[in-house]
């Protein structure tokens, strides 16, 4: 079943790069939107902007496909770097911090004052540990990305990422440490 879910998936992708074939297009759209934008709002607890980045993911996709080559990594592998790509780029935007600084709390939706307390603290440490993440080097924030929010294992990781296994354990368990000394500093502060 697998085997012939992968089949199905080149000959979309085939199709697209043959001529745009706006149907195949359409199926692998469908076959990871909810999983990309699952993906994308983790690390951004906004709907809204997920559903934006999640659109300009696959438009990005689309517009690029002529260069995925099957032979490197899985398509799923392939869209994956380009999603966690895009959500560094949303971070390191204008748009982002311009956002992140007149966004008014008035703006949320309180239906019930407990849930609206603890969903506003959940989404102030998801903030916090994603510009922590921001902070990071490139690679160790496709790293902490893949594994936290995408819900890789560290080999997998290896062979999206193309390193070795032990620079990724090593990568990543490095920038645990910082992200965890750093929430331990703004906490005691």
């Amino acid at each position: 079943m697998v085997k012939k879910k992968m089949i199905q998936e080149q000959h979309w992708i085939k199709k697209i790069k043959r001529n745009g074939h706006h149907e195949s297009a359409n199926q692998l759209i469908s076959k990871y939107y909810q999983e990309i934008y699952g993906f994308v709002y983790k690390q951004t607890m906004d709907a809204d902007t997920s559903l934006d980045l999640t659109q300009e993911i696959f438009i990005s996709v689309l517009q690029s496909i002529h260069r995925f080559k099957n032979e490197r990594a899985s398509f799923r592998t392939w869209l994956y770097r380009v999603a966690t790509n895009r959500v560094v780029d949303y971070y390191r935007s204008r748009n982002y911090k311009y956002r992140n600084y007149t966004s008014p709390l008035e703006d949320e939706d309180v239906q019930d004052q407990n849930d609206f307390v603890l969903s506003l603290e959940y989404k102030e440490d998801i903030e916090k540990i994603t510009g922590l993440i921001n902070q990071l080097e490139t690679v160790s924030q496709e790293i902490i990305r893949l594994k936290l929010f995408g819900e890789y294992t560290l080999q997998e990781i290896a062979e999206m990422v193309q390193a070795p296994l032990s620079t990724v354990k090593t990568k990543y368990y490095k920038a645990l440490k910082e992200i965890k000394k750093k929430m331990e500093e703004d906490h005691d502060a």
